[in-house]
């Protein structure tokens, strides 16, 4: 048997086009494949936010944008949150028992539905159609609302009204009260 002689000219440019391939292919994978990973704006739009609530004052409400949807940050005065009992007669779900997964976490589960009695953090979308509610903090007697208001949202789309802890009224078209996405306080002034 004889062996035939091995070109390594041949040889060297086999590899190297082997190489070169490799490094192509590498290079044209690598953008398909990072195109699985969320994109920046994605991230930043499930990410926490970080709210400093020190100058917000009583009565006041800021909103910070939370995935995409506006989230109401509301200090209520000692005579608000009293006020709030109240109201139990007249809501759909004063003990905010209904769709607790979706609406209401476990350490908001009371009258106020908040972790702190004065701070109301909630979702400002109505339940019903997605509609943003409009502010309603000032009690008594007003068009589209009940003689003894004692103050909350109400959705102008379709009527529903909301007390200041965000729960819907009886015989409203919203079908839940206001969701409370889950937060918590990295201080007294800082909330996540």
């Amino acid at each position: 048997m004889s062996e035939t002689p091995v070109d390594s000219s041949k040889r060297t440019w086999i590899i190297t086009s082997a190489c070169a391939g490799a490094v192509g292919g590498v290079a044209a994978a690598v953008p398909f494949v990072s195109s699985f990973q969320p994109s920046e704006k994605a991230k930043a739009a499930g990410a926490a936010v970080e709210v400093d609530i020190s100058t917000l004052q009583e009565g006041e409400k800021i909103t910070v944008e939370w995935r995409g949807k506006p989230v109401w940050i509301v200090k209520r005065s000692k005579a608000q949150v009293e006020a709030l009992a109240s109201n139990n007669s007249q809501l759909a779900d004063p003990e905010s028992l209904r769709n607790q997964a979706d609406f209401t976490p476990e350490y908001a589960r009371n009258e106020h539905r908040s972790i702190k009695p004065e701070i109301l953090v909630a979702v400002g979308i109505c339940p019903h159609l997605g509609c943003s509610p409009s502010d309603k903090f000032v009690a008594g007697p007003q068009p589209s609302l009940p003689d003894d208001w004692q103050g909350g949202f109400l959705c102008p789309c379709h009527g529903s009204t909301f007390d200041l802890a965000g729960r819907v009224f009886k015989n409203k078209p919203s079908p839940d009260s206001l969701p409370v996405p889950p937060h918590m306080y990295l201080s007294d002034t800082k909330l996540l």
